[in-house]
């Protein structure tokens, strides 16, 4: 799952990045409205933590642009402000979650899960296809009941496949969404073509009653077999 956290606090915005990357989500960081701004338009994001206060611009002007252009995501609000005017107008704006600082972060990660869940898995911490079951919680995946071996960066791919089924995932979208911004600076897409490799195999290997199609030069669609 890939985040970002808009916040210009650099000691905050470290320490939400690397609590949430022990987590095991793949983050993205920007410090002002402009870089903020960059980072939306050029990826999808499934949770975006975003502080009202920024240089250049507002958060709130933000979460207008995102609904304007209709940026999938769930938005959690962190800001210095109680302010009951501030966390209407952010709610009333697209915003699913409103968090007064200081906070723990252990708190945020619990927010960002249950925001995620609420609107990816309504509410639930599993998902299934076919005979396949994912268990966000415990980052597991089962087939028929039985537990198979599978490593984050795997989970992260077949998750993302799953809850896209029967879309065609892009090879750039997947990547993005799996190990965030430094994608930019690959060569090609070889890691995610072994990645694939090893998730057909191990789907296999277990009578999974799904498969991973390719869509020559474009990308992959999850589908049930």
């Amino acid at each position: 799952m890939k985040l970002l956290v808009i916040e210009d606090e650099l000691q905050l915005q470290d320490s939400i990045r690397i609590s949430l990357e022990k987590e095991k989500f793949v983050v993205d960081v920007a410090s002002d409205y402009h870089s903020a701004l960059q980072k939306i338009y050029a990826f999808e994001y499934d949770c975006i933590i975003l502080d009202i206060l920024l240089p250049f611009g507002s958060g709130l002007d933000i979460l207008q642009v995102l609904k304007k252009e209709e940026k999938p995501g769930n938005i959690i609000i962190i800001s210095a402000k109680d302010s009951l005017d501030d966390k209407i107008t952010g709610l009333e704006f697209g915003a699913d979650d409103y968090m007064t600082k200081p906070f723990h972060n252990a708190e945020l990660n619990a927010r960002v899960k249950a925001v995620m869940r609420r609107k990816s898995l309504d509410g639930k911490n599993t998902v299934s296809i076919a005979n396949v079951l994912l268990d966000y919680d415990e980052r597991t995946v089962t087939v028929d009941q039985a537990l198979i071996d599978i490593n984050r960066k795997e989970f992260d791919t077949l998750s993302y496949l799953v809850l896209n089924k029967n879309r065609l995932v892009t090879h750039v979208a997947l990547a993005e969404h799996v190990w965030g911004d430094h994608v930019e600076d690959a060569d090609n897409f070889d890691f995610i073509y072994s990645q694939i490799k090893n998730l057909r195999k191990k789907l296999k290997d277990c009578n999974a009653g799904v498969r991973i199609r390719s869509v020559y030069g474009v990308g992959y669609k999850m589908v049930e077999i």
